[in-house]
């Protein structure tokens, strides 16, 4: 185990850069997690973590065996952490492969449609985990998944459920290779309630909340959905819309 007390040194800087630069996390294929708890959770599910950074007051946390180890006292932590308030553990995991497969092969999918709130990305992954869903995909530009907060709100979800980065314009092709029902959370004249549409074998897409669903995908849907809640409300969250519809998707994969 290593101590580091200058904020100078490489890997603070490193640490600095995938905090904050998209870029950066793309190009080194690493991204920043931070909390003891987070930490457990990836000793848990085998994440490949490369770098544990911990303040000196949490020297006998438990780490994989094969990550660098680093002491730093609490000042220097508080100067590359992306809390306000750090929790004591910050490290480094090798970025998953957002490049979706050539097929998608279990029945339910959530698409994220421009989404801007890393935060919103992340509570979603963790509840697509919760519901079992085969994974997310995300496009037009959505919040990094590898965002620090994303990653934050995902409680540990980042490492058991698969998240892809896809263009608009191929999406559609994917989804007919794999068999699946392009479905949106939109209105239109065929729209029906959520509880009436057969989304069994599907992915589902949640528009962003200023915008809702690009015209562009829409076109492309064979149903819309629209998710049954008191006239004097106009709208949800679309992180609370993407949890009643993988809770719906999920009730009824539970009956059969």
């Amino acid at each position: 185990m290593e101590t580091i007390t200058s904020r100078t040194n490489p890997l603070m800087r490193e640490v600095r850069k995938l905090r904050n630069d998209r870029r950066a996390r793309r190009s080194e294929g690493l991204y920043l997690c931070d909390g003891v708890k987070m930490l457990e959770e990836a000793v848990k599910w085998n994440a490949d973590v490369r770098t544990v950074i911990l303040s000196e007051d949490l020297a006998d946390t438990p780490v994989p065996e094969a990550a660098r180890t680093v002491l730093v006292p609490a000042d220097l932590m508080r100067s590359i952490s992306p809390m306000e308030a750090p929790q004591g553990a910050l490290f480094l995991v090798h970025a998953p492969d957002l490049m979706p497969p050539e097929q998608l092969t279990k029945d339910r999918y959530l698409i994220l449609d421009g989404l801007q709130d890393p935060g919103n990305v992340g509570t979603i992954l963790r509840t697509a985990d919760a519901f079992g869903c085969g994974g997310i995909l995300l496009t037009n530009r959505c919040a990094d998944p590898l965002n620090p907060k994303a990653v934050r709100a995902t409680m540990g979800a980042i490492f058991r459920t698969p998240i892809w980065e896809i263009d608009a314009a191929e999406l559609p092709a994917l989804l007919e290779h794999s068999g699946l029902t392009l479905a949106a959370t939109a209105l239109r004249d065929d729209t029906v309630s959520l509880p009436e549409a057969d989304l069994s074998r599907s992915a589902v897409i949640i528009g962003s909340e200023g915008k809702g669903v690009s015209p562009g995908l829409l076109e492309q849907c064979a149903a819309t959905v629209r998710i049954p809640m008191e006239p004097t409300c106009e709208s949800l969250n679309a992180a609370a819309a993407a949890a009643v519809v993988l809770w719906e998707q999920y009730r009824r994969a539970l009956q059969c």
